[in-house]
């Protein structure tokens, strides 16, 4: 089964939130651990188009803000949920959500 990598950007003020979401979704589990997540801050910038609704900031004027990184993993029969799950409780309008595949090596 294909396993992939979730990377979200989220305010800090949300991270607890995502990280259950994921969880709930299925996400996080690493042999017998449920719930695995790292987070970490960033600093994320971004220009709202004129007809969004930015969570911070305002159309027209490029944003730069602390956020916080999330990654975890889940198995790719996984992967719609969590992003349903993700997009419920995050507060962006536009959260990025990226799913990418993991190389795992041969058993020995």
């Amino acid at each position: 089964m294909v396993r992939l990598k979730i990377e979200i950007s989220v305010p800090e003020s949300h991270v607890e939130q995502v990280i259950d979401a994921l969880h709930e979704a299925g996400a996080g589990q690493v042999g017998e651990y449920a719930r695995c997540a790292s987070a970490w801050q960033v600093t994320g910038t971004w220009l709202p188009l004129p007809g969004s609704r930015p969570y911070d900031g305002e159309a027209g004027v490029v944003q730069r803000g602390a956020e916080c990184r999330i990654e975890s993993v889940c198995h790719e029969d996984r992967a719609r949920a969590v992003q349903r799950a993700v997009r419920r409780v995050h507060p962006y309008e536009e959260p990025v959500i990226n799913f990418l595949p993991l190389y795992e090596p041969p058993a020995d």
